[in-house]
């Protein structure tokens, strides 16, 4: 996968996304869990995230969500930079164009007045 659309909780001190959801299934450790609860009273995006995966009925489901979401935010992303990276070649082209136009008249008008 591309650098530029890595998951925001690899450059963190917060747990993974499977940490959260073990903890929200009781899988973890009782040390894990603790560190995890230590986490959530100081992090507020991931007491959040506790929160919500607490509230869904059907947690086995859940990594699927998960795997779904992310790889519609990544195509969003792809997408947009897609479409920058194109605006940036017309730009660069129409640019090129007018200099060529440009050094045309100017070839144009100094043979044209030398003579």
């Amino acid at each position: 996968m591309n650098d530029q659309f890595a998951d925001i909780f690899t450059e963190t001190t917060c747990p993974t996304q499977d940490q959260l959801l073990a903890y929200v299934e009781g899988k973890l450790s009782p040390a894990e869990r603790h560190d995890v609860e230590l986490h959530l009273q100081d992090c507020g995006l991931c007491s959040e995230a506790v929160e919500g995966l607490q509230a869904i009925t059907h947690k086995d489901q859940i990594p699927g969500w998960l795997r779904e979401a992310k790889w519609n935010v990544l195509k969003k992303l792809r997408t947009k930079t897609h479409k920058k990276r194109k605006q940036d070649f017309y730009l660069f082209i129409g640019i090129v164009a007018l200099v060529v136009v440009l050094l045309a008249i100017a070839l144009y008008w100094g043979y044209h007045f030398s003579r």
